[in-house]
């Protein structure tokens, strides 16, 4: 198995509003009044450095009022993400987000990487950080599918050329400039003026899709993404979200372990 990326640290008020026990706010006050241990020390800095894996895992406690941190079950969902949501808890420019579609009682899921606010489709959420960790880790190599609509009609040049990588120049945007690939990349259909391309991707940079047809002079109409891994978007309505079946879950931790 490919040696997993160290889990990222959070706050412990993130940490206590991630888990569910109530929101950052309130958590961040309990902690400034010495009501919160983390492994029997009491912490009164909101942003003390924590595990969230560890937490849920139970190798580090936390006691809140003397009473330990009940445990959360661990829950994996999927979502068909619209158009015109930011993949974010809340947006400082006042835009919506995904979680105006979620019950509150589930508003302790986290995506699962992003979809920017133009895009759309297959989004996964959990409250289990380590295993999203890992579904995000470039070196299991897990394949993301998307169907893409562009401003043109699509020849076999653009395919090649977007199969053999693009390098981007030192005016594109991104922290991660450098040569951009598609593990596969084929025509679905066209019509007269704009064609639908299948583009499978096995590493996850910013918007990767967008520059890499941008670098080719061609314009994204559409973005949706169909699949992760074996986990299909299906017949899920735009808009709607539910819990991963056992088996999904199972062909998704398969997969994590073969790639």
């Amino acid at each position: 198995m490919p040696p997993r990326t160290p889990l990222r640290k959070v706050g412990l008020a993130r940490a206590l509003s991630k888990l569910g026990y109530c929101s950052r706010s309130q958590a961040a006050s309990l902690i400034r009044e010495g009501r919160v241990r983390l492994n029997s020390v009491i912490r009164r800095d909101p942003e003390w450095p924590v595990h969230l894996g560890l937490i849920q895992s139970g190798k580090d406690r936390v006691e809140i009022d003397d009473a330990p941190l009940a445990r959360t079950a661990s829950q994996y969902w999927m979502m068909n993400k619209p158009r015109g949501l930011v993949t974010t808890a809340s947006d400082e420019r006042g835009r919506a987000t995904i979680y105006s579609l979620l019950d509150p009682a589930h508003s302790w899921l986290a995506p699962v990487g992003r979809l920017d606010q133009a895009s759309e489709g297959l989004l996964l959420l959990t409250n289990d950080s380590e295993w999203g960790q890992r579904v995000l880790d470039p070196v299991t190599h897990l394949e993301k599918t998307y169907h893409v609509q562009v401003n043109v009609v699509a020849d076999e040049a653009l395919l090649a050329k977007l199969r053999h990588g693009i390098l981007e120049n030192q005016e594109s945007e991104g922290q991660d400039r450098g040569r951009l690939h598609a593990r596969r990349v084929e025509l679905l259909r066209s019509g007269a003026k704009n064609s639908w391309l299948k583009i499978v991707l096995d590493e996850g940079k910013n918007r990767q899709i967008r520059r890499m047809l941008s670098a080719c002079g061609v314009e994204v109409l559409r973005l949706v993404r169909v699949a992760i891994g074996p986990l299909a978007l299906g017949e899920l309505a735009k808009g709607k979200a539910r819990e991963l079946t056992l088996e999904e879950k199972k062909n998704l931790d398969r997969a994590l372990e073969i790639t």
